[in-house]
């Protein structure tokens, strides 16, 4: 008889083992299945921030193409008032040079943006 009640318990005790054994391999499938979400969703987050930095930095470009020409663009406006400048009369100097001076400080300014704007875009 003590033969007989040990079965049932070592049976009893092997289906609580394949019961826990099943529950654990179906966690770790579940576990499986979330790592590879995360990993899924950090290569898409990798992309997507590749992405907007690419974007950015386009229009980064394009910015500083259109101030670079505003700058050139006020270079060659203040060479030719120097150049009428140095042909003019005594008398209108001082007109001359205060249109060179706006135009200049314009240049300076706009370019001083720019080159701020620039820093403030790239990371240290």
């Amino acid at each position: 008889m003590t033969t007989t009640t040990r079965r049932p318990v070592r049976a009893a005790a092997s289906r609580t083992k394949r019961a826990a054994y099943g529950e654990i391999k179906r966690g770790m499938k579940h576990l499986e299945k979330s790592i590879g979400e995360i990993q899924q969703g950090l290569r898409d987050a990798e992309q997507q921030i590749e992405a907007d930095a690419r974007r950015r930095v386009r229009e980064l470009q394009k910015d500083a193409r259109a101030q670079l020409d505003a700058a050139r663009r006020k270079h060659r406006d203040v060479a030719r008032i120097l150049d009428k400048v140095s042909a003019a009369a005594e008398g209108s100097w001082q007109r001359m040079k205060k249109s060179a001076d706006v135009a200049l400080a314009e240049a300076v300014g706009s370019a001083t943006s720019l080159v701020k704007r620039l820093k403030k875009a790239l990371p240290r």
